[in-house]
């Protein structure tokens, strides 16, 4: 995804110049990796990860907390880019300015997202979810502290 991001805000004005098909078959393909990508580390793997007692509830804060994440980054930067009333008139690609911007930006922001999630999701792969419960569970059997 952010390859993608990347191939449309690097030469965005490009694009934007020629109309070319290459940039709605990019725009497509950010669609297509989105729900396979990032939406699997929101829905499928906080369901692996989280003890059973508070998984539900636990999902609902990380689906929560992912919409956020996509009005702060779809809305918010965009408006803030945008409103910066740094047109300039005689230059018809100063509007577009902030579009290029903010998908250079989602590129990077989605290279980061990818180092995140591998540095800080446990692997749950070939374990059932029964498996990864007890393993949680030894690891948080250790000496009690008096406070």
């Amino acid at each position: 995804m952010g390859f993608l991001y990347l191939g449309l805000g690097i030469p965005y004005f490009f694009w934007r110049k020629h109309k070319h098909a290459g940039f709605i078959i990019l725009y497509g393909l950010t669609f297509f990796f989105a729900n396979f990508g990032p939406n699997t580390t929101t829905f499928i793997v906080p369901a692996e990860l989280f003890p059973a007692r508070l998984r539900s509830t636990c999902h609902g804060i990380s689906g929560a907390t992912g919409k956020i994440g996509a009005v702060v980054g779809a809305v918010g930067i965009q408006r803030a880019w945008g409103s910066s009333g740094e047109y300039n008139e005689g230059d018809p690609d100063s509007k577009l300015k902030p579009m290029r911007a903010a998908l250079v930006v989602l590129g990077a922001v989605c290279f980061l997202g990818t180092v995140v999630t591998y540095a800080f999701t446990p692997e749950t792969m070939r374990r059932s979810l029964e498996e990864n419960e007890k393993e949680r569970e030894t690891e948080s059997d250790g000496p009690a502290v008096a406070l």
